[in-house]
């Protein structure tokens, strides 16, 4: 991966304070000699497969069309106007891996995945809007970006895609390799390819309210602790048989208010649903699994690192490692802090490793969420 100067003449600080979810800016050479780290044939090999996300869209005969994935015939290079998109690259590449883990000035909560976009000269998507952060890096061909702060969103009807109906750009770009563009949430774009291009996209998580209500609800619903049951001796006489008594309603109302959330438990539903995987992702065991004691003399020399699809946080005693939590000691617990910041151990970060850890990490060796250092070829994984 080449020297990158990301953000241009500013730190990550200033970004945030200036920049972040409040206006664009345009980074010329944020990767001076950026190329493409995949190339079109390996795009088009990842778009076959039904473990990657892939989109092809096409504007044939100013008809807008979108056919899902998986992708086992795709226009021909020099056919104008049609755009593939491949989600989670990052997820299948340690290249591409290693790139999105250069934006982790954003918290790892929120950073989400590396999209590639493959377009034919006129390709693109259309003037839209996204509900989240991204950063546009270009990496092969040049593109030209018509933004607007417009207030206006409305959509066309009857369309495959969110196009906007009245995209009215005030400013205008023409990326070439290297050169980045950063926008908020809901800024209105559109990016058009000059000629075969490609296009890399860092997005981030920005869940709807009403997603996590409903996840959290699913959350809590695991957890509820209500014994007894209702009785109502002395306070069954009433006039009207069909009316809810007040005795039902306020004795109700005081054992449901028991259900009530705390600090704690938001903390650790956010920790398990944002390091749950997405749907897609799947992981795939060693073909020969070492040993409980094999894997320990192992990683006693070799260190050990997170498999790239793994998404690992922490947050106070609670330790989240895919979608599942727990409370390690505090020894433990600052050892897997770490591996969650660095993404690996080393050899000598384990030497104070408990019994109980290493049998953690042997199991989620066994999983395939963790693989050791040096011994382990990511890419040439079978699909997962």
């Amino acid at each position: 991966m080449k020297k990158t100067n990301l953000l241009g003449e500013i730190t990550p600080k200033q970004f945030l304070q200036t920049y972040w979810q409040k206006k664009p800016l345009l980074v010329r050479q944020a990767i001076p000699g950026m190329s493409a780290l995949l190339s079109r044939e390996t795009l088009f090999d990842l778009a076959i497969r039904d473990d990657v996300e892939s989109r092809l869209i096409t504007n044939f005969r100013q008809q807008w069309k979108m056919q899902h994935g998986p992708l086992s015939q795709l226009p021909k290079p020099n056919q104008k106007n049609w755009t593939m998109l491949l989600q989670g690259v990052n997820l299948h590449d340690d290249e591409a891996d290693k790139l999105l883990n250069q934006f982790r000035f954003i918290p790892d909560s929120r950073l989400d995945d590396l999209m590639i976009s493959y377009a034919t000269d006129g390709g693109g998507v259309g003037p839209h809007f996204d509900s989240y952060d991204v950063f546009l890096l270009q990496v092969h061909g040049k593109r030209r970006w018509r933004i607007s702060a417009q207030k206006d969103l409305t959509l066309e009807e009857g369309l495959p895609l969110k196009i906007l109906r009245n995209f009215i750009p005030e400013a205008e770009f023409i990326l070439e390799p290297g050169d980045m563009l950063y926008l908020p949430p809901h800024y209105a774009h559109e990016g058009v390819a000059i000629g075969e291009c490609m296009t890399y996209s860092v997005g981030f998580r920005a869940p709807a309210w009403q997603e996590l209500g409903e996840r959290f609800l699913e959350f809590m619903a695991d957890s509820i602790d209500l014994p007894g049951r209702y009785t109502d001796a002395g306070h069954l006489s009433q006039q009207t048989p069909a009316k809810i008594s007040d005795h039902l309603l306020e004795t109700v109302t005081t054992e449901l208010s028991k259900l009530a959330s705390t600090p704690e438990d938001i903390a650790i539903f956010l920790g398990q649903h944002l390091s749950e995987p997405k749907s897609s992702v799947f992981f795939e065991p060693p073909e020969r699994a070492l040993s409980p004691a094999k894997f320990i003399a192992a990683i006693a020399k070799q260190g050990l690192k997170l498999h790239r699809k793994t998404r690992m946080l922490y947050r106070s005693r609670y330790i989240f490692i895919n979608g599942e939590s727990f409370q390690p000691g505090a020894t433990d617990r600052k050892l897997l802090m770490s591996l969650a910041d660095e993404k690996m151990l080393s050899a000598t970060d384990l030497k104070s490793a408990s019994h109980d850890l290493l049998e953690s990490l042997h199991a989620w060796y066994c999983e395939g969420w963790i693989v050791v250092n040096q011994r382990e070829n990511l890419s040439s994984e079978t699909k997962q």
